[in-house]
């Protein structure tokens, strides 16, 4: 009966595995390989109230994406009418629609999973579709509005469209394959196999959902399984180097001809990569061997997103127990703009002379990087000269701005606001800005954090009151009402803790307001080209293209503006971040909308 019962119980248990284990055969990532050298996928399906939130938030955006479209179109119909066309005809298919309204008449499935990977190099494009039959008349509306079908082809039994690019040797290939849309850029030459394994009709011997690396990544990282992407450059590097990757290869083949076809340089002879392209890469690679990166929270009202660049052992430890001693870098910024950049000159400089002295000591010998050997060799003397004070003592940087008006009519900008420099010797900083300022001579701060107002004269080249203080560990200017009585106590915010190199702060009003200056200088600057160009006498071949062009290009900047700022006014609030832990180096940052 007790063996009976055991067996019972095993049987269920292997039947609960397998139910548990059961993976989608037809899943994108079943089509990844599992050594793929880059790599961005869906790992689970989100949420219908997230995702209706986004959709939301992106219809709201819509309106100046569109109008964005339609400058680029523009601007580009004087060079290329075919592509114009193609621009408006998928600007055309959004008229009246929302988000979703146009994925659903394209045929695209928003519930769907996706993944965009390489085959060695070449990029492929993977994802579901809710109907195989609208997206086939959505490539074929675009194929009308360009003026020209694409070329048709079968391997097998299945057809797929392909598009050559002479210049650079590559085709984009595009099929439907049951009830995924496949796009992938390949050599023009590509082979059988290649091609079948682009489509899909080959599968991997070992796929990335086979593998399970992915969602490993996502676990250890703390990524949402929405979306994860990994470069692995261990793999990228030594194929985009050594000259062995198909797509490389095929892109350096057209250039060849091209150079060949003006010098009469063989294309063998340009051809030709040194076996120790490889070995180089692979070292290169060694020192910075992934990233990656995921949303780590994605709501209605939050989009938090990290990355993670890993280190090789020897940088992770130069870097992860420093603690810079910076005001400020060890707590996160109220000001509506606070920036905090740890530059700890004396750890850096020991760092790159080490690497200097390793490159002389072992040079790169394939002659696509021997320019490093220079590079390395210029480095070394540079870094010594980087020890002379005050340069030398530096810690870092602090910028805080409470206010930022934009100018009107082209003047400068009003601001209010702090700038810290983190030093380890602030009397020597002082007494270098002395030199170079003598009216700085009368200032006598001490290490006590009591503002000082500067001389009259430098007051009224800022136009308004600024102070100077010294703390410890830094040298801190506040310029702008109100601003001295905050040097005090920004001199006594918290340093950085182990390993952390920067944070930044900034408010959605103070983001906007950095654009809307952004804007007024790219204005003024079109303003004063436009009247450069201007001639009191035309020439008798101006057809006015360069007006024209000139108009289309800024119609296209105010568009990306409207469709930035459209975007910064939902912000509430920016934060971000960057340390280096045992890892590698961590840079995460946090987004929260109205």
């Amino acid at each position: 009966m007790r063996s009976t019962t055991r067996y019972i119980a095993l049987g269920f248990a292997g039947v609960m595995l397998a139910a548990c284990g059961h993976k989608d055969k037809d899943a994108p990532l079943a089509f990844v390989p599992a050594d793929t050298p880059y790599v961005v996928a869906n790992l689970d399906i989100m949420d219908d109230a997230t995702r209706g939130a986004l959709l939301a938030q992106a219809d709201a955006q819509l309106p100046s994406q569109l109008a964005q479209l339609d400058a680029s179109a523009e601007r580009l119909a004087r060079k290329d009418p075919d592509g114009a066309r193609l621009l408006r005809a998928l600007r055309a298919e959004f008229d009246g629609k929302t988000i979703e309204s146009f994925a659903q008449g394209a045929g695209l499935n928003l519930k769907g999973y996706s993944a965009f990977y390489g085959l060695g190099l070449a990029p492929v494009l993977r994802f579901e579709l809710s109907d195989p039959g609208a997206f086939e008349g959505f490539v074929g509306r675009l194929e009308t509005a360009y003026g020209k079908k694409l070329d048709v082809a079968r391997v097998d039994k299945q057809d797929y469209r392909k598009y050559a690019f002479p210049a650079s040797g590559t085709e984009m290939v595009l099929a439907t394959v049951g009830k995924q849309a496949v796009a992938a850029l390949l050599p023009a030459d590509v082979s059988p196999a290649l091609l079948r394994q682009a489509l899909g009709l080959d599968r991997p011997q070992k796929s990335l959902q086979d593998d399970g690396r992915l969602t490993a990544l996502a676990k250890a990282k703390g990524y949402r399984k929405w979306l994860v992407g990994e470069l692995d450059l261990t793999r990228a590097l030594p194929l985009a180097i050594s000259g062995k990757d198909p797509l490389v290869g095929a892109i350096q083949k057209a250039h060849a001809e091209a150079i060949a076809a003006r010098t009469g340089e063989p294309v063998a002879t340009q051809l030709q990569t040194s076996p120790s392209c490889t070995t180089d890469a692979a070292r290169i690679a060694a020192r910075v061997p992934s990233v990656s990166f995921g949303y780590t929270r994605l709501d209605a009202k939050h989009q938090d997103v990290r990355f993670d660049v890993a280190l090789a052992d020897d940088i992770s430890k130069a870097f992860a127990g420093l603690k810079v001693e910076l005001p400020g870098l060890g707590s996160a910024g109220t000001a509506p703009f606070d920036l905090s950049l740890a530059l700890p000159v004396s750890s850096l400089r020991t760092f790159w002379l080490a690497q200097a002295e390793a490159v002389a000591a072992k040079p790169f010998s394939c002659p696509s990087l021997t320019d490093l050997n220079d590079s390395f060799a210029k480095l070394g003397p540079a870094m010594q000269k980087a020890a002379i004070p005050p340069f030398g003592d530096m810690l870092g940087l602090r910028i805080v701005l409470d206010s930022l008006v934009p100018g009107k009519d082209s003047a400068l900008p009003t601001f209010s606001g702090r700038l810290v420099l983190g030093t380890s010797n602030p009397d020597g900083l002082l007494a270098m800005g002395q030199m170079m300022v003598p009216a700085l001579a009368q200032l006598k701060p001490a290490h006590d954090g009591k503002p000082l107002p500067l001389p009259k004269d430098m007051v009224g080249i800022l136009g308004q009151p600024a102070w100077l203080a010294m703390g410890e560990k830094a040298l801190a200017l506040g310029v702008g009402a109100g601003e001295d009585a905050r040097l005090g106590d920004t001199l006594k915010d918290p340093p950085g803790d182990a390993g952390r190199m920067g944070r930044m702060h900034i408010s959605g009003a103070m983001y906007l307001s950095w654009l809307q200056l952004m804007e007024q200088k790219i204005d003024s600057l079109a303003a004063a080209t436009a009247t450069i160009g201007k001639s009191n006498e035309p020439s008798i071949d101006d057809n006015g293209d360069d007006a024209a062009g000139a108009a289309a290009e800024l119609a296209r900047s105010k568009a990306q503006f409207a469709a930035m700022k459209s975007q910064a006014e939902r912000v509430d609030s920016i934060d971000a971040e960057m340390h280096v832990d045992e890892h590698g180096m961590v840079i995460s940052s946090q987004t929260a909308l109205k």
